[in-house]
């Protein structure tokens, strides 16, 4: 009898790893042929770039092909 109540675990366990795999990545652009893809943590550690725009970490930034990045507003 237990056997027969591993399969449907074992068939939904295959469906959800197909399902997170076909997750498109996160992708940042700023529109000038920088196609940097992937994840960022959500830690909190402004910088400022030589854009003049104030993103929320180095790793958001660098997924922007934001340069001359400096630390901006912790003291």
């Amino acid at each position: 009898m237990k056997k027969t109540t591993l399969i449907p675990k074992l068939v939904l366990a295959a469906a959800l790893v197909a399902g997170a795999m076909a997750l498109p990545s996160q992708a940042i652009s700023s529109g000038s042929g920088c196609p940097h893809h992937g994840f960022c943590p959500d830690i909190y550690q402004p910088v400022i770039c030589s854009n003049g725009v104030v993103y929320s970490n180095s790793c958001f930034a660098s997924l922007a092909c934001a340069t001359g990045c400096v630390p901006y507003g912790l003291d």
